[in-house]
């Protein structure tokens, strides 16, 4: 699954842990594109991929992201502060699906009330939830505000089986290694093949074709992985193509 994060209104490749709203204290940035969302877009559309995402990762993000969703029409998902304010245009500017977390929670808890009106806007074919969380002990718990709070929502069988009832997908970030390229959440992953039963997208820490292939064994077949800062397109040493090419053959 491909993607496009969007931070001050560029494409860039950031590490996730160290995102913060904290004045003066600024993100690792990995990488920082010269091209344009919409390319990015028109690139993923070229190459047939469907189901990415477009991350606005904090405020100053709309404009760019609104860009890439038009370019693509119909190809792309949406996430980073959506609301039932704004989820509708986002939808009618060409996101495919638009992606939540923040908004389903109140502080630690999550929000049944709110999620209920999500789906009644939105309904649930076009509703998906970013569970991306970051590990407490022995357990992973989702984390809200740009992935900077924990909730107490544990990522576990009865959790996902709840949730599938509201959204047609997860998107779920392996926090602690987001954008770090040193391997993927191998419990995490297992975790999500084993008892997802609708579609489910893992992100972070991927940096090779073989990391590809374990979260294919992990995933149980059922789990489809985003690489981020590892791709030469990002600055990383993993050939965009080679990927594109692989994903190919899976089909």
């Amino acid at each position: 699954r491909c993607c496009i994060d969007l931070h001050q209104g560029k494409v860039k490749q950031i590490v996730g842990s160290t995102l913060t709203d904290k004045p003066g204290d600024a993100p690792v940035v990995n990488f920082e594109s010269q091209m344009s969302s919409s390319d990015f877009a028109r690139m993923y559309q070229r190459d047939g991929l469907t189901g990415g995402h477009v991350i606005m990762l904090g405020p100053g993000n709309q404009q760019s992201a609104m860009a890439a969703l038009s370019a693509y029409p119909g190809g792309m998902q949406v996430g980073g502060g959506i609301d039932l304010e704004n989820a509708m245009a986002y939808l009618e500017a060409g996101a495919s699906h638009v992606i939540v977390t923040s908004f389903v929670f109140s502080g630690a808890e999550l929000n049944l009330e709110r999620l209920e009106q999500l789906v009644g806007l939105v309904s649930r074919e076009r509703l998906v939830l970013d569970l991306s969380c970051r590990k407490r002990g022995d357990t992973y718990f989702v984390v809200t505000d740009r992935w900077q709070t924990f909730t107490n929502l544990e990522i576990n069988e009865g959790t996902l089986q709840m949730l599938e009832q509201y959204c047609c997908e997860f998107l779920v970030h392996g926090v602690d290694v987001e954008g770090k390229q040193c391997g993927i959440e191998h419990e995490l992953v297992m975790l999500l093949g084993k008892h997802c039963t609708i579609p489910v997208t893992y992100a972070g820490g991927a940096k090779s074709i073989e990391d590809l292939e374990l979260v294919k064994e992990l995933g149980q077949d059922k789990v489809d992985l985003t690489i981020g800062s590892a791709l030469d397109m990002f600055g990383g040493k993993l050939a965009y193509d080679q990927v594109i090419e692989w994903d190919k053959q899976q089909s």
